[in-house]
């Protein structure tokens, strides 16, 4: 039986070496759930053994049922009748089978249905759907929207939603975006007024709403006076709201989209639609949305790193049967030397995504504990702040080098194939299409630069280099002699472009090359971590930081050497007025 975590050596590497412990005693709470629910863990062994059944399920689910109906999902796609969106057969009873195996509520607590699992946990199983069909994005979507509700819902509302959320009964989608607010959600003008009765009325269009068919919706909508003072008008203006599927919301079309066909994208109108307050009114953007898009920037990037896999498995596969000048292509250099390339960039950002994965646990673990904690002060105080740091960093960098990274794999995988990777009837040609979406949204890869190149120039990475630095690599000095090389180079050129004052947006323009360079280092560290447990990661590791160097050097280079020459002329060139 196929089963797509079984077969995944990589994801059963991190699984088995993964520093999970302290999360699982500050997710457990001392484990003091063991004698309530029958499936809570006793101990940190119980957890992981959990963690491993459950991802062994969602990977049978995926090998022998949502693998093989992709194709057709792909082709036929949800459809829209009398204002209702009916989703593919297969992928209904995709959403069935997760039903009845509870897995809806993969990361919310068991008091409302849940399984209580860590981001970390949710980041492989998102990893495996991906790899399965990009498209079946419910799973993913439930839980950021869910895990949204949970942490800033009123308890009535929880009550009332994340049970249904769970048990598959209800679908859910975060409706955010409008015409003219995509990337700047601070344009968002869909109206939300209160009503007399308590309830707030929501009135105008949103699009490009993943699963906006969904019964529940965290509706992002401007609350104050439109005709008010600049931060009513701006992102202090904007509100977060509940909202469930009535008649007074129409879902005018389902987008014809380029790849990731089977989930439905939808145009909303709204039309004095009541909804409930979610929080503080003002906080919708500034507090609710920005941490509902995180965790969904980090699902993106599973979901990323699930394509890549994908689509390497396919070319590795034709590669081994293609036979061209008597012999299988996958013997030839220039098409083995493609699929290695592959292989590690795929490993790359695996282990980047479970390393972010892990900060964003540890940060939403020790804030759920000092909240209930109050009286513990000192140390949990900051190592909260050092974590929710590096989530802050981390979640860009994994969302824009994920993403990134598939559509050079999803690529690569159809030169590999040839023309017929090129034809509707191989996989590759999806993967390809299903890929292009990731590096655009929930913020393209420009946006994640603009996050996190601040943390670049603030010194937040080079803090976790150094962390990273000081841990032990004996078993492979040549290798970490050559990453500390490639940083001094880095700090040389990062302490240039802050100092540089030939041009305002200098800095600015180099962002890309700093946050690239500080990445390649990030995963060069990651890399050989993971080789002190494995002879064959540690070669992943030094084919890496073989082109590590000239990486390096390339972006140090044409920052120290380019003179501003674009930034002087291409107005000229692209005819900007």
């Amino acid at each position: 039986m196929e089963n797509f975590l079984k077969d995944n050596e990589d994801i059963l590497f991190h699984l088995e070496h993964l520093d999970l412990d302290r999360i699982i005693r500050l997710k457990e709470e001392g484990f003091r759930e063991a004698d309530r629910y029958p499936h809570a863990p006793r101990d940190e062994r119980d957890a992981r053994e959990s963690y491993g059944l459950v991802l062994s399920i969602i990977g049978e689910i995926c090998g022998e049922f949502i693998a093989p109906a992709a194709p057709q999902v792909d082709e036929e796609g949800p459809t829209l009748a009398n204002n209702q969106v009916t989703l593919n057969p297969a992928t209904q009873k995709a959403q069935a089978m997760f039903a009845q195996a509870d897995l809806m509520g993969f990361c919310i607590p068991r008091q409302y249905g849940g399984l209580n699992m860590p981001t970390t946990i949710l980041s492989a199983a998102a990893e495996i759907i991906a790899r399965a069909d990009a498209s079946f994005l419910n799973f993913g979507l439930q839980q950021d929207i869910a895990l949204t509700i949970n942490k800033f819902a009123s308890e009535e509302q929880k009550q009332a939603v994340l049970p249904r959320l769970c048990s598959g009964e209800w679908g859910s989608s975060m409706i955010l975006t409008e015409p003219d607010a995509g990337s700047d959600l601070q344009a968002v003008n869909l109206k939300a007024v209160p009503g007399e009765d308590g309830q707030w009325y929501l009135t105008g269009v949103k699009r490009f709403i993943t699963n906006g068919c969904g019964t529940i919706g965290l509706v992002l909508a401007r609350s104050e006076d439109q005709g008010g003072t600049k931060s009513a008008r701006g992102a202090r203006g904007l509100s977060f709201f509940l909202y469930r599927r009535d008649d007074r919301m129409i879902i005018r079309r389902l987008e014809h989209k380029l790849g990731i066909h089977g989930s439905p994208t939808c145009e909303l109108q709204f039309n004095h639609a009541p909804a409930q307050l979610v929080g503080e009114r003002q906080r919708g953007l500034t507090k609710y949305t920005l941490w509902l898009m995180n965790n969904a920037r980090l699902g993106i990037a599973a979901q990323a790193v699930g394509i890549a896999e994908a689509a390497y498995r396919e070319a590795d596969r034709y590669a081994a049967k293609r036979v061209q000048f008597g012999a299988p292509i996958r013997a030839l250099p220039p098409v083995f030397e493609l699929l290695t390339e592959m292989k590690v960039a795929i490993e790359a950002g695996r282990t980047l995504l479970y390393e972010t994965a892990r900060f964003v646990d540890l940060k939403e673990t020790l804030e759920d504990y000092s909240e209930k904690h109050p009286e513990e002060k000192g140390e949990i105080i900051e190592e909260k702040k050092k974590y929710a740091k590096l989530a802050g960093f981390f979640t860009p960098m994994v969302k824009a080098y994920a993403t990134e990274m598939a559509n050079k794999v999803a690529y690569d995988a159809i030169q590999i194939h040839g023309g017929t990777g090129y034809m509707r009837e191989f996989n590759a040609e999806r993967h390809y299409r299903d890929a292009r979406i990731t590096n655009i949204y929930e913020g393209t890869t420009q946006l994640q630069i603009v996050a996190a190149i601040g943390p670049v120039t603030s010194g937040i990475a080079q803090g976790i280099l150094d962390e990273y630095d000081r841990a032990d690599y004996s078993y492979a000095p040549d290798l970490l002699e050559k990453i500390r090389a490639a940083r001094k180079l880095f700090d040389e050129t990062l302490d240039y472009a802050k100092a540089y004052r030939g041009h305002e947006q200098f800095l600015t323009y180099h962002s890309h090359r700093l946050v690239e360079m500080a990445t390649d280092l990030i995963l060069a560290y990651l890399l050989l971590r993971d080789g002190a447990h494995s002879g064959r990661k540690l070669k992943v590791a030094s084919i890496f930081i073989a082109k590590l160097p000239s990486r390096i050097e390339a972006n140090r280079n044409f920052i120290h050497c380019e003179d501003g020459t674009l930034l002087k002329n291409y107005s000229e060139v692209i005819g900007i007025i």
